[in-house]
């Protein structure tokens, strides 16, 4: 299974860099699964929907489906891992974009924006790439890549061969 890491610190825009990523491999005809990790508690239902109804009830295993949807919840005692996540992957799926899971053992794209700053995450060994907004001195062979092109990005991403 082919996996790259979008990283980046807090408002950086990985969202945005995963999601224009997500619109061109699609258009390529490509198969993606995106994978998100947060820091924070998080509620993907809405309060008094009948699913929202069934976990506060203490279900530990919701699926609603309905038309061409299947959303799956579960409750478990711990965050569950990367490597669990991925198994889960249908073997269909042509790559997996991860955002958030910068300490995982995959290549990455770096995303920093000025107004954010902070140090770089990744080594350079890690890098396929940066997007940023600004001019990167120190970023050595790793291509920085603006946020609008996103060609550009996928390029890379064919000429490192995580995508066809």
């Amino acid at each position: 299974m082919k996996i790259i890491s979008v990283v980046g610190w807090h408002n950086a825009g990985k969202t945005v860099v995963v999601e224009r990523l997500v619109i061109g491999l699609k258009a390529l005809g490509l198969k993606v699964a995106t994978i998100k990790h947060t820091r924070a508690d998080i509620s993907v239902d809405t309060p008094g929907t009948d699913t929202w109804r069934f976990d506060q009830a203490g279900s530990d295993l919701i699926i609603i489906a309905g038309g061409p949807l299947t959303v799956l919840m579960e409750r478990r005692d711990q965050e569950e891992s990367l490597e669990s996540l991925l198994q889960r992957v249908p073997q269909h799926i042509d790559l997996v974009i991860t955002e958030g899971y910068k300490r995982e053992p995959y290549p990455k794209i770096e995303v920093r924006r000025a107004v954010v700053g902070g140090e770089p995450i990744s080594a350079p060994s890690e890098l396929v790439a940066i997007v940023s907004d600004d001019e990167q001195p120190n970023a050595g062979a790793v291509p920085v890549i603006g946020f609008e092109d996103t060609q550009a990005l996928i390029q890379v991403l064919q000429r490192w061969g995580i995508v066809s």
